[in-house]
Formats: structure tokens, sequence, C-alpha cells
């Protein structure tokens, strides 16, 4: 009898629906077997894990019974007996290797040699006991971080932040199996699979193996990234509501890639895994993100005489980026960088060539520590690198410096409440206030631990490049509604900073984009000849009609407008604007009450807000402990301004208060989201 209730509620392990015993690392369990008469003196245990259990790699433990339970080891200690069972409460060390064990007891009395198996148990990392490299004091975080199947992710961008729900889903059917299989069917497990379950007792190893499994590059992992905009083939990155369907996809297609993932969808998985395995660890959204492919802590960005904005570098800078911190102890590095750690399963640059990211320590990147391991100076540019505006003529090659920013990067940075649907702000956790000496001198010994200080670069512009100042300043001001099936109304705004006249000849482009910034379809493109008597400000009104855009747009919803100023005599002048631009609303109704294990009515209301007619509508609805698996259901096409309401059917099957997502797709709308609080 492995006791199967009482265990899973004395280890936090409750919410899985297996018939298998899951425990936590440090912490004892009862198990009850029959037919024995004096245990104590004659029983020996072995608990072993993986292809080769060894007592040397910690992978095997040979226990007799004892009085008191070790801190140290794996022990025994009798419970209780009666005529023909006995009531053992076994407990491993809080540093022990987790994953699937094998228990087998031996009798040494009875002369028989072999030892009897009493079934396999699933041992995971413990946040509750102290003694465990990912301890958190904060139960109502540990709650959150590795109990909770409902997230928040946030997306965007700086000027404008939005946000969908997203379903964890780590204690679901078979994901514990799946999240075993991704450990052994990773690059180091091949390899040398002894070795690496030998080293599963380590949530740096684990965080660092597993960051590369989530994506497919190198190991067949789990998502195809797929930054096109042209998702054919698959299912569109914004169209996933949770992390089941992709893990078990992925299972059921023999582990082939599942197709696609972008970051939010990379980081949401790797939560998923990691909370499964009881290693505390939640989604970062960064805005105005760096991707920093050369090391240099600077990010350039070109543009042509036009204003188009062109792809010509591997440096970029993200509308958002999502990453993963799990919390952890860092005996490598000292206690001042325990705590949460950057993990982040996007592939982006290799490490160690391989595509994996971390463990970074949040605390070494504020601090400018960009010499430890692992990555960290991928992530601090991520936040913190300055960025470079070029003109460059493709003609002659020349490229010629419009501005350098050193405060735009690494904005807003954001992660969910604990125990609250709200958005938190971290971006004092990672850096130092923009613009302080502290935050500036922070960056220059970063600069300096990577050796940028010293050698010369001659792909950087020259102090005198920096220090020219524009004749004119312009922004981007919007006016109107920012919404799909609206006309995009803005104003440019320029201004002469001088106290003589100046003629500008205007160049505007407008693309749209994937939330990378990646240009993916011209929209508009305008030219207009200005002039600005001395100090003048001026306004010119731009539309951009929805029949213009809407072929045109993807699912991301993302539109760059760029103004390219060539002032007659002065330097150019770039203004930018990202525009996210917003689906439509949906709205859900619970109708009557949720009750476990009893029908209840739910309504999804759509209104179609534009003057044409929308076709293939489709409605995915998930979430957990209210329905199992994901329901689909087919919507009529909608006329012009015509409301649609679908209804369906739940039947809650657990108490408590429960998160039921939506989400809702047409030929003109992709994937608009929503989700509605249940209290079954």
């Amino acid at each position: 009898n492995w006791h199967l209730k009482e265990n899973a509620r004395d280890h936090h392990t409750n919410k899985f629906s297996s018939k298998e015993l899951i425990v936590r690392r440090g912490q004892a369990f009862i198990v009850t077997f029959n037919g024995t008469e004096q245990p104590e003196q004659n029983l020996t245990f072995i608990a072993e894990t993986g292809p080769k259990p060894s007592k040397l790699a910690k992978t095997q433990a040979t226990f007799g019974i004892s009085s008191t339970a070790s801190k140290e080891t794996w022990s025994a200690v009798l419970q209780s007996t009666s005529s023909n069972s006995v009531s053992i409460s076994i407990s491993s060390p809080p540093n022990a290797v987790i994953g699937r064990y094998k228990l087998s007891v031996q009798s040494t009395s009875s002369g028989s040699s072999s030892p009897a198996s009493l079934g396999t148990f699933v041992l995971l990392f413990n946040p509750w006991s102290s003694g465990d490299d990912v301890f958190m004091p904060n139960k109502a975080e540990c709650e959150e971080y590795v109990l909770e199947e409902f997230g928040i992710i946030f997306a965007g961008n700086k000027n404008h932040i939005n946000s969908f729900g997203w379903n964890f889903g780590q204690f679901q059917g078979d994901i514990l199996n799946i999240c075993l299989s991704m450990l052994d069917r990773s690059l180091n497990y091949r390899q040398d699979p002894a070795t690496d379950v030998s080293h599963r007792n380590d949530p740096k190893y684990l965080g660092r193996v597993l960051s590369a499994m989530v994506n497919a590059n190198d190991d067949q992992g789990v998502l195809l990234g797929n930054w096109s905009g042209n998702y054919e083939g698959g299912k569109s990155p914004s169209s996933w509501t949770g992390s089941g369907e992709i893990l078990q996809n992925w299972k059921k297609s023999g582990f082939k890639p599942v197709r696609y993932g972008q970051c939010w969808v990379f980081a949401a998985v790797l939560t998923t895994v990691l909370r499964c395995l009881g290693i505390p660890t939640r989604t970062i959204t960064n805005f105005s993100s760096a991707h920093d492919a050369d090391r240099n802590l600077r990010v350039d960005e070109f543009y042509d005489a036009s204003g188009n904005h062109l792809d010509r570098t591997a440096d970029s800078i993200w509308n958002f980026h999502v990453w993963n911190e799990s919390w952890f102890s860092r005996s490598d590095l000292g206690p001042s960088y325990s705590g949460w750690q950057v993990l982040d399963a996007t592939p982006q640059e290799e490490s160690g060539g391989i595509y994996q990211c971390g463990p970074a320590s949040r605390n070494a990147i504020k601090e400018g520590d960009v010499d430890l391991d692992y990555d960290c100076p991928f992530v601090f540019a991520e936040v913190n690198a300055d960025c470079m505006y070029w003109n460059y003529d493709p003609a002659t090659g020349k490229k010629t410096l419009i501005f350098s920013k050193s405060t735009t990067i690494g904005q807003f940075i954001s992660t969910k409440a604990v125990g609250r649907d709200d958005r938190v702000d971290v971006t004092n956790d990672y850096k130092y206030e923009e613009g302080s000496t502290k935050e500036r001198d922070i960056f220059k010994k970063a600069r300096k631990k990577l050796g940028l200080e010293d050698k010369f670069d001659p792909t950087a512009p020259t102090p005198q490049e920096i220090d020219q100042k524009p004749d004119i300043s312009g922004n981007f001001k919007v006016a109107g509604p920012l919404e799909v099936g609206k006309d995009l109304n803005l104003i440019l705004v320029l201004a002469n900073l001088q106290p003589d006249a100046k003629t500008i000849r205007v160049n505007m482009t407008a693309w749209s984009t994937v939330y990378t910034r990646r240009p993916v379809h011209g929209i508009w493109k305008d030219s207009i000849s200005v002039t600005l008597s001395p100090k003048e400000e001026k306004q010119f009104p731009i539309k951009i009609p929805y029949t213009e855009y809407q072929q045109q747009l993807t699912t991301d919803n993302m539109i760059q407008v760029t103004a390219l100023c060539h002032v007659e005599g002065g330097i150019q002048v770039l203004v930018q604007r990202d525009i996210t631009l917003d689906n439509p609303a949906i709205d859900i109704q619970v109708l009557g009450e949720a009750k476990v294990n009893k029908e209840v009515d739910v309504e999804v209301i759509f209104t179609n807000p534009i003057d044409t007619e929308v076709t293939d509508c489709v409605l995915q609805v998930e979430g957990n402990d209210l329905l199992r698996g994901i329901l689909q259901i087919d919507v009529p096409p909608l006329k012009a301004s015509e409301k649609s309401s679908t209804k369906f059917k739940l039947i809650p099957f657990e108490t408590g208060l429960k998160h039921l997502l939506v989400n809702f797709s047409c030929d003109k709308f992709a994937d608009i989201k929503t989700f509605k609080l249940v209290n079954v």
C-alpha cells in the first residue's frame, strides 16, 4: 500500500492524477507491505534510478531500518507492525537525484538473495524543504510558482502592454511522464546516460538541459520556431492557449517537433516542465528587448533613404521577448547570486555549441557580473544594450549614424503577481535606474569584463558622430483607436529646434511586422517636403485605411511606421513608432452556478465590427478542472456588424477558482483571446 492520498497531501503532489506514488525529496513517505515477522532486524531497501544505478553516482541507495531518519542519506524508520504487515517511513536526502525510482526490499534472514520489487515511484524537487536547492521560504510563492496551472503572459509593446491567459497544465494527464521523457531525449543523456542521470539532482543542470530541449534545434526537441509571418504546415504560434496540447502532440507524433513556437510559447512550455518537476518558475516579459548577436552590448539598426527598415544585421530589437526565471541556489557562484535565475528556451544564439540559455543569475545581471556562468552577456544585453540607428546606402555600402540611445532597451519588465491576475514590474531587479550614474557604471563594468573598453571597434560610431545634435525633433502621435478593422490615424509632429528656418524632405513608410520587428509586408509610403520657420512646430495627419493594411497584417497585429527626415544642411532625423492593434473584444458569460459534476451553460459573444462578412470562424476552449482536453466549435460566418452567440456545456470536476480560456479566430481576425474566472 503506497498510501497515495496521504503521501500526496503531505508532499504537495495531490494535483497529479497518477496511480503511481509521486513524492518530493528530503521528506518522508509511508509504505505498508505484507508478510513479515521481525522486520527491523532483517530488511534492506534498494532505491535506484536511471539505466546504470550505482552508489558512486548516487543513483542507487541501499539502506536498512534505523531508529531515526537521516538528513544526509536515504533511510527507513519502522512506523508500525501487525501480525501480517509492516509500515515503513522512507526518507530521501534533500539533494537526491529526481526522476522515476524502482524500490525493492530484501530480507536477509530468509537467506533468499534476490530482492523483491515493490514497484516504482517518482521523486521531485521540494521547494517546501529548507535543505533543497529550490527551497522557497514564502509559501504563497510556492503555491504560485509550483502549483498554479494558470498564467498570464504580457505582450504588445512598451507604449501598449497587453496580456493573455495561458494554461500551463503541469499536473494534467501524462505531462509528468512527457517531462521525464524529455530528459531522456536530451543530447547529454544520449551521449552518456549514466552521467546525465547522476546530475539530475541539480536544478542548474536540469534548467540548462531543458532550455535546450524545449526548442527543436540540435536535439529534435519540443517546438520548432518560426518568425516568418507564414505558418503553413503547422499552427500559428499565437493560436495556442496552453502547453498541454503542445507536449501531448510532441509525444503522439513520436517526438517530432511541434510546429510552431515563438518566444512566449517556448517560455510557457518551459514553465510547465519546470513547475511539474518542482522547480519554482515564472514567465518574464521584457519590452524593447535586444538581441545582441555579436556580444558588443550594442544593437545596430539600418534604414535606407526612403525610411525602410533594412534586414541586414543579426542584431534586432524585439517589441517584447518572453523568458523564464527559476528559483534556486547557486553553490557554484556563492550565496549573493542565488534566488531568481534566467533561463531562455527560445533559440536565439548558441551557447556551448547548442541553442540553450542560462541559468544566468539575475543578481549577476543587475551588478554587471557578465563573466559568471551561464550566458550573462546575452541576457545583460537583452535589458541594457545601447542602440545605434544608421542610414545605409546599398549602392555605395556607406553607413551614417542617425542617432544613438542608451535608454531604449529593457523596459516594463513584467510578470504575473502572486495570487492575483495583475502585472508586477520587476525592471528594478534587472538594472539600476536608467540614466543614473550607477546604471552607466555597471554598463562600463560589463563592457570592461567583456574586453570591449580596450579594443578598437571599427564598426562603432565616432565620438563626433555620437555628439552631433539634430536641428529638428519629431514624433508620431496616435489620433484615434488602435483596433484591427479601423483606419489607423496618426499625426507626425515636427519641431524646428533652431533659430533659423529649415527645409526638410520627409520619406515615410509603414510595414507590417512580426513582434520581433522584422518587416514582413510594405503597407504604405509617402513623401512630403516641409519648411519650418524658426522654432516652429507643425503637425501632419496620416491616415492608413483598414483596406490598405488588412491583407498585410501578421497574426501579431503589429505595424511599424517610420519617417526619415532629410534636413537640408543638417543631420538626418529618424522618427519611428511601433503600433500594436487590438483585436475586437469577445465576451464570456457563465449562465448559472458552476457546481462539481453538474452541467453548466457557457455563452461566448462576438460582434463583427467591420463592414464585410467574416468566415472560417472557430472557437477554441480549454480550462483545467472545467473540461478535459480542448473543445473546438465551428461558428457560422458573420455578416457586417452581426452579433454571434455560441453556447456550450461544461461539467466541472473540481471545486475552487478555475480559469476558462477562449480563443476565437476567423479570416479577418487572428486569435482573439480572453479568459474568465469561474468559481466552482
